[in-house]
């Protein structure tokens, strides 16, 4: 009985495996499409910044020329923050220089019609 030999049982062949392969891979494409995605997200966020300029127009725009020493202080900081081009930084310039009797004094009068004039050219001026 010892000697008895079975032929329909093969020996054992190596067969070639790749799923290990294919596994890393995967893992490896996953990583990369969340760090895509984080990238995006990211991105999406970062580019969501709201416009300085236009809410350096809205302060601007919401002064209280009554006020007439603090608003003289606001035009000029604003003004000089906001102006980019070249025209506007002429018209803040000639509106500073408007400006600058009405800074720096204990008693002040209101703005005359020329510097209110000045400023509404400076405020179409702007483009945001």
């Amino acid at each position: 009985m010892n000697e008895l030999k079975i032929h329909d049982i093969k020996d054992i062949v190596e067969v070639p495996d790749i799923s290990i392969y294919l596994f890393y891979g995967l893992i490896i494409f996953g990583a990369i499409l969340v760090v895509i995605f984080i990238y995006f997200v990211y991105r999406y966020f970062k580019n969501k910044k709201p416009n300085i300029r236009k809410e350096y127009l809205a302060i601007l725009n919401d002064i209280d020329l009554n006020d007439t020493k603090n608003s003289a202080y606001i035009i000029t900081k604003y003004g000089l923050l906001i102006a980019n081009s070249v025209r506007e930084k002429e018209l803040i310039g000639q509106l500073i220089e408007e400006l600058e009797s009405y800074k720096y004094k204990k008693d002040i009068n209101q703005f005359d019609e020329k510097t209110k004039q000045s400023f509404k050219n400076f405020m179409e001026c702007l483009d945001v």
